[in-house]
Formats: C-alpha cells, sequence, structure tokens
C-alpha cells in the first residue's frame, strides 16, 4: 500500500529542471551510476536575456506540465530548478563580521547592479578557498531576484510540486564538467586553469585551481550588434589582455550562444597552454554524456551542460556551490522557508516532508511496519510448528514399525537359534527405512496438478522417479522438493518433454487434459535404467544378474501415485 496516498506526507521524487536561454526548459532525468541522461525532454519557453527573467510564468506553468505528462512523472515531485547567472561579484571583508552581516553587506553590493534597483535581490555566498589576508576574507556571492524565486515557487506549488533547491548555471556547468569527464586532467588539486564562458552579453573568466574558484571576471559585449568575424575579433582581442593577468596551464572555452563557434573562437586565440572547447549551442558535434535509447537523436542535441550539472544532484559535489532556499551558515537566506511548511528530509536515496501536522501519522505507520510483521511471525510459527510436527510424528510412526519388525526378527532368531538378528538389523535399517524416507519425501514434494506413473526404491540406494504434469513449475517444484528432501541420494532430472508427439498435437492439445509433460528423476546410470538393452550390448557371459526384489512392498514399483488429486 502507497501510504503517501492516505497522508500529506510521504516518498517524493526529486525532478530537475533548466531554465537555459538557448534551449527553452529543459526536464532531464540521469542516471549518476551508468553516466547515462536515461530520460530528457524540453519545451521552447521565452526568457528575457536582459532583465534576467522568464518571459511569462502562465507559459512556465504550461510548459512544466507537458514536460511532466511527456515523461509520464508524477507532479508531486520535489524540484531542483537551475536558473541562468545573474549576478557573480567578489568582495574582501573582516574576518569579525558575523554571517548575518555578511549578508547584509553583499545586499548593498549588489543593489548598485542595475537589475537590482527594480527588484530585492536574494544572495548567497562562499569563501574564496584559502584567500585570507590578515584581517580580511575574500568572498564570492551571487544574486537573483527575490520575485522570480518566489515566482516560480508558487507556479509549482499551484501544479502540485514544491520547489526545494535552486541552482545557477555557473555551477551547474562546472558539476557537468566535472561529472562528464571534459575536465578532468584541469580539475586535479593544484592544477590552475581558466574557464572562459561566452553568452549573448558578453563573456566571463573564472580563473580555477582545480575545483576552486580564486577570481572571476566578466566584460560585457553587445554581441548581436557584431556581424561576420567582427564578433571574434572583438572577443579575441579583449580576452587576449585580460588572460594575461589569469596565466595558467589550461584555458577551456565554452560558448553558449548560437552567434559564436567556441571551435572558431578558439582557433584565433593565442595563449599559453593547452586549449580545450566545448560546443554548448547549435554547433554541438557530440554529447557531453551518453543518452538511453529512450532520447531520440535530434532531442539530444538540445541537451545543456546546465541541465546534465543540474541533473546530477547530489553525485558531484564542488566548492563551488551556492544556497537560496536554505538556511546554511554562509549559504544565503531563508526567505523560502515558511514555518507551516512540510520539513524536507533525506535519508539516503529516500526524501520525506515531514510537518508537525502529519508527524503522529509518520509515527504510525513506523510503528505498523515494525508492528505487523512481528504479528505475522506468531501467527504463522506455530502453523509451521504444527505442520513439521505431523511429520516428526509421521517419521516415529513409521520407525516404530520397523522397530516392531526387529522385535519379531528377535524373537524368531530365539526361537529357532539359527538367525543373525544383529545382521538383520543391519539390512532393515540400511534399506527399509531409506525407502520409507523416500515415500514420505514423495508424499511431502507432489504439487497438485504432477502425478507420479512410476516409483522404485532398490536396496543400493537407487531411487527411479517417473510422472506426468500439467506444466514445467511443478515438475522443477517436485524436483527441488526431492533433492532437498532426501539430500545424499544425487537425484537429476534425467527427462522432460512433452507428451504431445507433434507440434499440432502441442498447439491443439485439450486444456482440460490431465497432463501435458512427461518426466523421468532418477539417480541411476543409463544401463541401470536399460538393463536389457545394455545387455543386448555385452557378451552373454559378462551379462549381470537380475537383482532380485526384497524387502516386500517397499522394493516394488510403485504406479500411478496421486492420479487421483
Amino acid at each position: 500500500m502507497d501510504f503517501s496516498n492516505i497522508f500529506s506526507t510521504g516518498k517524493k521524487n526529486t525532478v530537475y529542471l533548466s531554465i537555459t536561454p538557448t534551449v527553452g526548459l529543459e526536464l532531464i532525468e540521469v542516471d549518476t551510476h551508468a553516466k547515462v541522461v536515461k530520460n530528457y525532454a524540453y519545451r521552447p519557453l521565452q526568457y528575457n536575456e536582459s532583465l534576467r527573467e522568464i518571459g511569462s510564468m502562465e507559459s512556465f506553468k504550461n510548459a512544466v506540465t507537458e514536460l511532466f505528462d511527456e515523461l509520464k512523472i508524477n507532479i508531486k515531485s520535489n524540484v531542483v530548478v537551475n536558473l541562468p547567472l545573474v549576478l557573480l561579484g567578489k568582495m574582501d571583508l573582516s574576518i569579525l563580521l558575523a554571517d548575518d552581516a555578511v549578508t547584509e553587506a553583499l545586499i548593498s553590493e549588489a543593489e548598485q547592479s542595475y537589475i537590482f534597483k527594480r527588484y530585492e535581490p536574494l544572495v548567497s555566498w562562499i569563501d574564496a578557498g584559502g584567500q585570507q589576508t590578515g584581517d580580511t576574507r575574500k568572498l564570492f556571492y551571487s544574486a537573483i531576484q527575490k520575485n522570480v524565486v518566489e515566482d516560480i515557487k508558487n507556479a509549482l506549488t499551484e501544479l502540485g510540486a514544491t520547489l526545494t533547491g535552486i541552482e545557477i548555471s555557473l555551477t551547474s556547468i562546472l558539476k557537468a564538467l566535472s561529472f562528464s569527464g571534459l575536465t578532468e586532467e584541469q580539475m586535479k588539486d593544484g592544477i590552475s586553469w581558466n574557464l572562459m564562458i561566452v553568452s549573448s552579453n558578453g563573456y566571463s573568466i573564472c580563473s580555477m585551481l582545480g575545483k576552486n574558484l580564486i577570481d572571476y571576471y566578466e566584460e560585457p559585449l553587445a554581441i548581436k550588434s557584431f556581424e561576420g568575424d567582427e564578433i571574434y575579433n572583438a572577443i579575441n582581442a579583449s580576452a587576449q589582455i585580460t588572460l594575461m593577468s589569469y596565466p595558467a596551464n589550461y584555458l577551456y572555452v565554452i560558448s553558449e550562444t548560437d552567434l559564436v563557434s567556441a571551435e572558431l573562437l578558439t582557433s584565433r586565440m593565442s595563449v599559453d597552454g593547452v586549449v580545450n572547447f566545448l560546443e554548448n549551442n547549435t554547433f554541438k558535434k557530440q554529447d557531453v554524456i551518453p543518452t538511453s535509447l529512450e532520447v531520440l537523436e535530434d532531442t539530444a542535441q538540445k541537451i545543456s551542460l546546465e541541465a546534465i550539472g543540474v541533473g546530477v544532484g547530489t553525485a558531484v559535489s564542488t566548492p563551488v556551490k551556492f544556497n537560496f532556499t536554505g538556511g546554511q551558515a554562509g549559504g544565503g537566506s531563508t526567505v523560502l522557508e515558511n514555518p507551516d511548511d512540510p520539513v524536507h528530509v533525506v535519508l539516503g536515496s529516500t526524501e520525506f516532508d515531514i510537518s508537525p501536522n502529519n508527524a503522529r501519522n509518520i509515527a504510525l505507520i513506523f510503528a505498523l511496519v515494525i508492528l505487523i510483521p512481528a504479528i505475522l511471525l506468531f501467527l504463522i510459527v506455530p502453523m509451521i510448528a504444527n505442520k513439521k510436527q505431523a511429520q516428526l510424528d509421521e517419521v516415529n510412526s513409521n520407525l516404530q514399525s520397523v522397530q516392531a519388525e526387529v522385535k519379531r526378527l528377535e524373537d524368531e532368531q530365539n526361537k529357532s537359534g539359527n538367525f543373525d538378528v544383529n545382521a538383520e538389523i543391519k539390512k532393515v535399517l540400511g534399506t527399509n527405512r531409506s525407502k520409507l524416507m523416500s515415500y514420505t519425501a514423495i508424499g511431502e514434494a507432489v504439487p497438485k496438478k504432477l502425478w507420479l506413473t512410476y516409483f522404485v526404491a532398490k536396496d543400493d540406494g537407487k531411487l527411479d522417479i517417473k510422472g506426468d504434469a500439467s506444466n514445467v513449475e511443478d515438475v522443477y517444484t517436485f524436483y527441488r522438493n526431492m533433492k532437498d528432501s532426501l539430500i545424499d541420494t544425487k537425484l537429476r532430472l534425467h527427462k522432460l518433454e512433452m507428451k504431445s508427439k507433434s507440434v499440432d498435437d502441442a498447439v491443439t492439445i485439450d486444456p482440460n487434459a490431465p497432463s501435458d509433460y512427461e518426466f523421468e528423476i532418477t539417480n541411476m546410470t543409463a544401463s541401470e535404467l536399460n538393463p536389457q538393452q545394455a545387455a543386448e550390448t555385452q557378451p552373454a557371459q559378462q551379462q549381470p544378474a537380475q537383482e532380485e526384489n526384497k524387502g516386500g512392498i517397499l522394493n516394488k514399483p510403485l504406479l500411478n501415485f496421486g492420479k487421483d488429486k
């Protein structure tokens, strides 16, 4: 039973969305173990790159609904959204400032940007690893519009989803590069490298040391105003000067705009170190990571670095990460939190929403999960014990019969004086008892739709069982039960075949017929199963004498056992 359908809390899937200006709205599922895009879909979505906001929230809601429907995902899911970078900056502040004071200072700095003169900023910040001088420390901060995040949260809530995380394009790109292994050499500890990202608004340079962000520079350029090769000359001239301030072993260029080819740009750049590039636009020639057969080739070409980066979730951890939805120290703001909202809890790979109102229901669920198995065990164990006791009583009854036979033989020896009672006891215990165990095993192991047509047990422990069954599963069930009951007999499934002689018979066979398959289970050799054929292939003087039937009914073939079931 799915308790999440009864109570207001339960396990939720985490779904990853990316708002990518060159693609639109992307929904992605990544198999992080196989490193494959398991599922993907996208919808066009207008994005205002000047104001850095979604063109229409109604269009956003429609696109979300269509993507969930296309990939058949429950809309009542937790959602993490990647947003285009709005503002990234750096600032040196006193180490004596508390986190709240740091956030206030960074908000004041962000408000100097033209975007945040109209909208209140939502700020998150991180320490620049190891960059502390005297009484100051270097911080990197990112800001997005508070109203944009709230609009996205409200839109998802109306649809039944829950916004649980916000990523920005830079951190998603770094996670995608790390996850795919494209920058494996660059992201090694102690390696200096530069990441250059070209967008329709200009370009930015991230100075990196392994996975750590050391410095950041952004150069605005009206790329759309250039024609032809003018844009490459403009970017090259500007970037050459900028890169001189960031000496590094590697340069990695990513183009996010269809107006610039990263390959053509790098071919014109003259810089020290190894230069690599990646097209995150229509110039793309290969996938960043493989895609499953569920993703069509044309659709796979649309998958952006940002979508892959947000889609890997927590499988990749980088020092560069900003938190816009939580209250972690140095992680930004708690504006999205509501005391009445459910608390999102992550236990391994399982995620739950728990609120004070339904905590009692959760406790009840756990109590049921623990108590129900205990009650079932309390009821089932006595039933199993009674069944085993009945089997033991049957064995004891057979043993008593054998002991009575031994007593009778002892009495005859006492009367005749020439009967070896000890030898007879060994014979009885060595043969008849093993045969009795065989009969007992058969009585317990025969399924309802299986019939024995022949059974024989010899003094030397050899068994031969033939029968019919209505299906193969019952034959294998009977075979396994016999092997489990008679462990040392080395039984094998000698024959299993359909009773019909032709394919036509097999197809037109009466479904109400008592049996469709015949089988033979034995531990005899081929010559023991067919002594007449073996005798014909041997010289007359070498033919073994036929073994006499001894032991009464226990050594005679048993026919049609269970036929009346």
